[in-house]
């Protein structure tokens, strides 16, 4: 595959699942049962993982290093907000 294009794949998933991380903000600021919140979690997990493999493509790949460090450090204030949440101690 293209590399080029791979990066292009990688920041198409990187937007589109900022989009759909924002629009979740409803359901994580409603009063969800037990059901629901796992499904939730489950989604947010599975965002997260495809978010994490494809940030550390981009930030690998990237040639300028201001713009490397600008990415990880969005990518680690981004990981870091979703390990304290507080609908983690909720779902525990």
């Amino acid at each position: 595959m293209d590399e080029g294009m791979e990066l292009k794949g990688c920041v198409c998933r990187i937007k589109s699942c900022a989009g759909q991380l924002l629009s979740m903000e409803e359901d994580l600021v409603t009063d969800l049962d037990d059901d629901s919140w796992d499904l939730v979690w489950r989604d947010l997990r599975l965002k997260e993982t495809f978010l994490y493999i494809d940030l550390s493509r981009v930030i690998s790949r990237s040639e300028n290093d201001e713009r490397r460090k600008a990415l990880t450090l969005l990518a680690n204030k981004f990981f870091y907000c979703t390990d304290e949440c507080p609908w983690e101690a909720k779902l525990l």
